[in-house]
């Protein structure tokens, strides 16, 4: 019941946002050419939808944003868990880890262009970048939130410091993970279409929108084009959240009866 409610108030607020911009256009509030109206925008995201060009540049932005994320949670959990378990290399890392996280990844483009020859790892290491830094500072926050009763508990019964990980420190600090990892995966997709947009070359959702604007352009195509990568992000969430809800029902039980 409280699903069905959420989800038809979700429904209610995008056909609100739909009418108003219709509305703001056939009224002549704006100018057609600066925001056509909401159906020509709709229309234009169907046609978009069975177009291969469009198609081919959305699996290029996708293969990239995959590949970045994975290496970002490859490299960011056994950090995060290595970091967060032993207290001296925690104290040691936190200057770097503070300084480092609020540098954009757009800032690093021009590094990467030199670095990286290929437009597909050029992308993959923006995301990178960018997804690290949530799954870390998730992994590392969680792991120093862990009961410590539980893993003193642990240890009275003889149990080592591998243990007491592996037993109580992990599965109580998974689900923050999870969540770094949703993130990390909507900021990844902000970062990939950014660097697309800025760097040029290639093919990807960054690169259709820059070139549906050249020589002129049509704000409809643009908009309709931007309205997809807003829906991959919608996918990718809701894709995320299914998937914790399987891994961590115990988790999302408890979330849930408290709320």
């Amino acid at each position: 019941m409280i699903k069905a409610r959420r989800f038809a108030l979700g429904a209610a607020g995008a056909v609100g946002a739909i009418l108003v911009v219709e509305a703001v256009n056939r009224l002549g509030l704006v100018d057609e050419d600066a925001l056509p109206a909401a159906t020509t925008i709709l229309g234009e995201a169907g046609r978009l939808a069975v177009d291969g060009d469009f198609l081919v540049d959305v699996g290029d932005t996708l293969r990239a944003w995959a590949g970045g994320l994975l290496l970002a949670v490859a490299v960011a959990v056994p950090l995060g868990v290595l970091l967060g378990s032993v207290p001296f290399l925690g104290t040691a890392s936190r200057f770097l880890v503070e300084m480092c996280r609020p540098i954009p990844s757009v800032a690093l483009i021009p590094l990467v262009l030199i670095v990286f020859s290929s437009v597909t790892q050029q992308k993959m290491a923006l995301i990178f970048y960018a997804a690290l830094w949530p799954i870390l500072i998730n992994t590392l926050y969680a792991l120093r939130d862990v009961d410590p009763v539980a893993k003193e508990s642990l240890r009275a019964f003889g149990f080592g410091e591998g243990s007491v990980l592996w037993r109580v420190s992990l599965p109580s600090a998974a689900p923050f993970i999870a969540t770094g990892v949703r993130i990390a995966a909507s900021v990844g997709l902000i970062v990939v279409i950014s660097a697309e947009l800025l760097a040029g070359g290639g093919e990807g959702v960054g690169i259709f929108l820059m070139e549906s604007q050249a020589g002129g352009g049509d704000t409809a195509v643009m908009l309709a084009g931007a309205c997809w990568a807003g829906a991959l992000g919608l996918a990718v969430n809701a894709g995320l959240v299914g998937l914790e809800r399987i891994a961590f029902r115990w988790n999302t039980a408890r979330v849930e009866g408290v709320s």
